[in-house]
C-alpha cells in the first residue's frame, strides 16, 4: 500500500510532535520540520503529497510556504492551521491557493477529516471534476467591490470552513449562500436552507435536529432534521439571530462534535455538514446583550462577508432594474419594457433602504401598472420618499404608505395602491399556495404586517390565500 506523505512544518515543538504522531498513527508518513526554511529546503529535494503548515510563525510565515510550495508544484495541496485571530489572513491564503485550513483549538478528528478530503480530492483528475453550474447569471452586478466579493468567495468556498454572511435585510444574502454552495466541492450534495425567524422557538430544535417516534405527542413516525438532510452538503442558517439562547448551545455543540441528536434518540448521528449562516443585525451588539453567545459566533465567523447595501452599489441600481423588467415583462407579456429618463434618475438618487427586495417590489408594481412599453416616474411611487433618509436594516419598500397614483391601464380605469396593493398580496399568496413566510418575504415586509394587510382587506377567510395568524388559527 502507497502511504500518502505529508510534510509538517510548525516551530511550537509539542504541536510539531503531536501532529506527527498523529498522522502517523492514521497511516500517513511524516516528515516534520521547525520552520518555513527547512521546509522548502525540504521540498525541493523530494516532493510531498501534502504540505500541513503553520500560519504564524518567525522568518517564513506559512503564507510564505504556501506561495513558494505552489510555484514548485502547483498540483500540491497546502493546508493552513491558524486561529482565530488570524481569519482575514486565513481568507487571503485561500486566495492564494490553500486547499483548506484548520482552525485551532482542534481535534484529531478534525485533523484527520481534512487531511483526507484534501488527499482524497487531490486524487481525483482535473478532468473527472464537474464543470461548476454557471451561477453568475443570477447574481447582477456591476460593482467593483462586489465583484470583488464574488472573487473571494469562489475561492473561499473550495474550503469546508464556515461562513457568516451579515448584510441590511433585502440584499441578496441567501443568493450569495447559494452562490458559494454551487462554487463549493459540494455542489453535488444537498442544499438546504432553514429560515431561523420563521420556525417558531418551541418547534426549531426538532426541524433543526429532527426526532424519534414516539418522543413527544404527535411523533407519529420519525423524522430527519436539517442536519441530516443538508449531510455531505451545505446548511444555511437564514436570520441565525433570531435563535433561541438555550438552542445556540445546541447548535455549537453539533458544530463542534460534528453530531447530532435526535429529539428522543438514543446515540448521537455523526454528519458532515458545512454552514453558512445569515443575519441582518449587529452579533457584536446581540452578544453584549446576552442574545447571543460569543463562542457560536466565533465558530459561524470563520469567513466572515459583509454585503454592501444598494445605496453603496449605484452603478448597480438601472443594471438591476432592467434586469427585473425583463422577468416582470415577460409574465405580463409586454416584450422591451423600459424606464423612462426621468423615472431612471428618480431610481437613482433613491436611497432604497430595503435594498434589492425594495427595487424588485418597485419595479413589479411599476409594471402591472403601466400599460405602455415606458415606466413613468409617477408609476414608481418615490415623488415623496425619495428624499428621506435611509433607515437601516427597515423592512423594504412599504407598499402600504405610497400616494395615489393612476393605472395606466388600456381601458382608463384608476386604482389607488391600495387597491394594487390588495391585488398584489392575492397574487403573490395564489402563487406560492397560501405560505405566508414566503409570500412576506417576496412582498418585501414581515408576516405580521402581512397577516394585518389581509385582516384590512376582509381575506382571512379566504381559502385561496390559506392564511393563518402568526398567533395561532382564529377562532
Amino acid at each position: 500500500m502507497n502511504r500518502k506523505s505529508i510534510l509538517i512544518v510548525d516551530d511550537d515543538q509539542s504541536m510539531k510532535s503531536a501532529l506527527a504522531e498523529s498522522l502517523e498513527s492514521c497511516g500517513y508518513k511524516t516528515q516534520a520540520v521547525e520552520n518555513g526554511h527547512e521546509a522548502l529546503a525540504m521540498f525541493k529535494q523530494r516532493k510531498f503529497d501534502l504540505v500541513l503548515t503553520d500560519m504564524k510563525m518567525p522568518g517564513i510565515t506559512g503564507i510564505e510556504v504556501l506561495k513558494s510550495v505552489k510555484l514548485m508544484s502547483p498540483e500540491t495541496p497546502v493546508i493552513l492551521i491558524t486561529a482565530y485571530g488570524t481569519v482575514n489572513t486565513a481568507v487571503e491564503a485561500m486566495k492564494e491557493g490553500a486547499a483548506e485550513f484548520i482552525m485551532k483549538p482542534f481535534t484529531l478528528d478534525d485533523l484527520e477529516s481534512a487531511v483526507q478530503n484534501v488527499l482524497s480530492i487531490s486524487e481525483v483528475e482535473p478532468a473527472d471534476i464537474p464543470e461548476v453550474t454557471p451561477v453568475t447569471s443570477k447574481i447582477v452586478t456591476r460593482d467593483p467591490k462586489f465583484i470583488a466579493i464574488l472573487d473571494t468567495l469562489r475561492n473561499v468556498a473550495k474550503s469546508k470552513a464556515n461562513i457568516l454572511i451579515q448584510g441590511e435585510s433585502g440584499t441578496g444574502k441567501e443568493l450569495l449562500a447559494r452562490y458559494i454552495h454551487e462554487h463549493s466541492r459540494r455542489r453535488k450534495n444537498p442544499f438546504v436552507a432553514v429560515n431561523c425567524a420563521a420556525i417558531p422557538h418551541n418547534l426549531l430544535e426538532s426541524e433543526m435536529f429532527g426526532y424519534e417516534k414516539g418522543a413527544f405527542t404527535g411523533a407519529s413516525q420519525k423524522k430527519l432534521g436539517k442536519f441530516e438532510l443538508a449531510d455531505t452538503g451545505t446548511l444555511l442558517l437564514d436570520e441565525v439571530s433570531e435563535m433561541d439562547v438555550q438552542l445556540q448551545a445546541k447548535l455549537l455543540r453539533v458544530i463542534q462534535e460534528s453530531e447530532v441528536d435526535r429529539v428522543g434518540g438514543s446515540a448521537p448521528i455523526p454528519i458532515d455538514v458545512r454552514i453558512i449562516a445569515t443575519t441582518n443585525t449587529d452579533l457584536s451588539r446581540a452578544i453584549e446583550n446576552k442574545t447571543f453567545r460569543s463562542d457560536l459566533f466565533y465558530r459561524l465567523n470563520v469567513i466572515p462577508v459583509k454585503i454592501p447595501p444598494l445605496r453603496e452599489r449605484k452603478s448597480d441600481i438601472l443594471n438591476l432594474s432592467n434586469h427585473f423588467l425583463k422577468i416582470f415583462g415577460k409574465e405580463k407579456g409586454v416584450k422591451n419594457i423600459a424606464l423612462s429618463n426621468k423615472a431612471a434618475a428618480l431610481l437613482e438618487s433613491y436611497n432604497f433602504p430595503g435594498n434589492i427586495r425594495e427595487l424588485e417590489n418597485i419595479i413589479e408594481r411599476a409594471v402591472l401598472m403601466t400599460g405602455s412599453h415606458t415606466i413613468p416616474p409617477e408609476a414608481l411611487g418615490l415623488e415623496e420618499s425619495s428624499s428621506r433618509q435611509p433607515e437601516i436594516n427597515t423592512p423594504s419598500a412599504n407598499i402600504l404608505d405610497s400616494p395615489t397614483v393612476s393605472n395606466g391601464t388600456s381601458s382608463g380605469e384608476s386604482m389607488t395602491l391600495k387597491e394594487v396593493e390588495k391585488a398584489l398580496i392575492c397574487d403573490t399568496l395564489a402563487k406560492v399556495e397560501g405560505n405566508k413566510t414566503k409570500a412576506a418575504k417576496i412582498l418585501g415586509i414581515s408576516v405580521r404586517t402581512l397577516w394585518n394587510k389581509v385582516q384590512e382587506y376582509g381575506m382571512q377567510d379566504n381559502e385561496n390565500t390559506g392564511l393563518q395568524s402568526p398567533d395561532g388559527p382564529s377562532r
